[in-house]
């Protein structure tokens, strides 16, 4: 794919995006992955702050396929808190 030139989280379109120096784009529709990973809002809302906060670790938990066990174990830290 190429190095990465940039990721953000485009509002307009609720996506992350990756450029790639080749001019290759990744796009994840970040509203569709909250639906298969999020079981309640709790789940939601980090995912939310990450989205905003750290769209880069979003994507590369989303493309490992990691969403789940990050809002798992979020929400299994804060119990133990």
């Amino acid at each position: 794919m190429g190095r990465l030139t940039s990721c953000e989280f485009n509002m307009d379109t609720a996506c992350v995006e990756l450029k790639f120096a080749n001019g290759s784009m990744i796009s994840i529709e970040t509203i569709a992955v909250e639906n298969e990973v999020a079981d309640n809002m709790y789940q939601q809302s980090e995912l939310d702050w990450l989205i905003y906060n750290k769209p880069l670790e979003y994507a590369q938990l989303a493309l490992a396929g990691d969403l789940e066990w990050y809002v798992q174990g979020s929400l299994e830290h804060r119990l133990m808190d």
